[in-house]
Parts: C-alpha cells; sequence; structure tokens
C-alpha cells in the first residue's frame, strides 16, 4: 500500500514574554534558533527580543495588516518543508493577535501546528484577581465603536467571570459603561503592567475603580476582570445609560 508521506514543514506558535524577559521559555528560545523563519507582529520588538536571546533566525512582517495578503506565500514555505514559527509582540500568538487565519489554514493544507505553553495576559490577571477563575468567558477587547453597546448588552447577564483587555486611553470609559450596565457593586479587577516593575492591581467595584482611574491616569497594557452575574445579589442596570448616541460615532 503507498502512503503519502507529509514533507512539509511545521509551524510553532511560540508564545513570548508580557515584560520580564526571563519569563521565555528554554523551549521557545530553542524552537526560536531551529527554525528556518521567525513571523513576527512587529519585527522591530520581536528583534530586540531575539537580539536579547542572541537567536539570528532571519525575521519576517506577519501582522494584522498584511496577515491576508501574506497567507498564501506562507502556506508556500511551509509547503516547501521550511519550518516556521510565529511571535507576537508578548504573549501567546492568536489571543487578540493575528495567527487564527494562518492556523486555520494550515490545517486546511495538512500542515502540522504545534503550540509551546506560555505567557498569556489574562492568566495571571485572573488567578490574581481574588474572583471566580473556575469558570470565564474571555471578551479580549470590546468593539471601540459600532457593536460596543450591543456587546455589553448580551454581557450582561453572563455569570461566568468575564475578561477584557483595555487600553489605558478607554479604561475609564469602559469601566463607567460597565458600571452602569452590570449595576455600580458589581466586583472587578485591574491589573496594569504584568510582570514589569510597576505592576498593580487594584479590587474594587466598578464604581470605586471607576472614580479611582478617573483621578489617577493609568498606564501600561490592561487587563481588566469583572465578576459574572448573581442572580441572588445583583441588579442590572440600564445599558442605555451607559452611552450617548456619539458613542457609535467617534
Amino acid at each position: 500500500m503507498n502512503q503519502t508521506i507529509n514533507t512539509s514543514g511545521k509551524l510553532y506558535l511560540v508564545p513570548t514574554p508580557i515584560g520580564n524577559l526571563e519569563d521565555i521559555t528554554l523551549r521557545a528560545i530553542r524552537i526560536l534558533k531551529e527554525v528556518d523563519l521567525v513571523l513576527a507582529e512587529d519585527t522591530r520588538t520581536s528583534g530586540n527580543l531575539l537580539k536579547h536571546l542572541a537567536v539570528q533566525t532571519k525575521l519576517q512582517a506577519f501582522h494584522a495588516h498584511n496577515e491576508h495578503r501574506a497567507l498564501q506565500s506562507t502556506i508556500q514555505l511551509l509547503q516547501q518543508g521550511k519550518n516556521l514559527a510565529l511571535v507576537s509582540d508578548a504573549g501567546t500568538p492568536g489571543i487578540s493577535d493575528p495567527g487564527f487565519l494562518l492556523v486555520r489554514e494550515c490545517y486546511v493544507h495538512n500542515i502540522p501546528v504545534e503550540c509551546l505553553p506560555g505567557p498569556t495576559a489574562f492568566v495571571p490577571a485572573i488567578v490574581k484577581s481574588g474572583l471566580p477563575s473556575d469558570k470565564f468567558v474571555f471578551e479580549g477587547f470590546l468593539p471601540h465603536k459600532k457593536g460596543r453597546k450591543t456587546r455589553i448588552e448580551k454581557l450582561m447577564p453572563e455569570d461566568r467571570t468575564i475578561i477584557f483587555y483595555e487600553s489605558p486611553y478607554r479604561l475609564v470609559k469602559t469601566l463607567e459603561q460597565l458600571r452602569d450596565a452590570f449595576g455600580a457593586d458589581r466586583q472587578a479587577s485591574v491589573s496594569r503592567e504584568l510582570t514589569k516593575m510597576f505592576e498593580e492591581t487594584r479590587n474594587g467595584s466598578l464604581e470605586e475603580l471607576a472614580a479611582h482611574y478617573t483621578k489617577h491616569t493609568p498606564k501600561g497594557e490592561i487587563v481588566l476582570i469583572v465578576a459574572g452575574y448573581n442572580s441572588k445579589s445583583d441588579t442590572l442596570g440600564n445599558v442605555d445609560e451607559a452611552y450617548s448616541e456619539a458613542d457609535d460615532e467617534e
């Protein structure tokens, strides 16, 4: 019986540190050195990391703006037997970063994919939040404009802990909108600059956190953890109160 031997290369998804460079694994360093090419969300950021790790593998840009365009040429490299590593600026590729389309296309073409374990910002954030972590839902970034109100409205009855990523420029607005929709007393946790020198986690109600960050402008990458809805103790607000008509147009 003739058997088809897969001679294609392999795609490695390689997590990189979210702050502290000591969080890279020995296996990740080895893979980055062994592959033929590293696909990077930002070649400057990843270039600095590879230089720090003494990795000399060639870098090529692969990000949200060229992902569709670069997809087929990347698949062709893999089909030619090249082993490639995909990295994002920080954390695990595919988690609020490019990667999904390439992984899906690899499976379409029977190209093996291997994901290394490693840093992901929301894991330490939820574990140290003090909120239930046995069941949770990851929302990533809320829509900035169209669909934001609808998304929050759908999450109002969600009884699992909810995880968001947010920028420091939108944190107060997000806290205020969630406060008005979920109720001022809903418990939440804000973690910023995880694994870095000025790492901070602040817990409290949505009302308290909104007030704090209105007075103290946040900086750095932010993970927002919000307790799920408890029908016995929580009173939901009105999602319309969280919005002006301009919110979906800005």
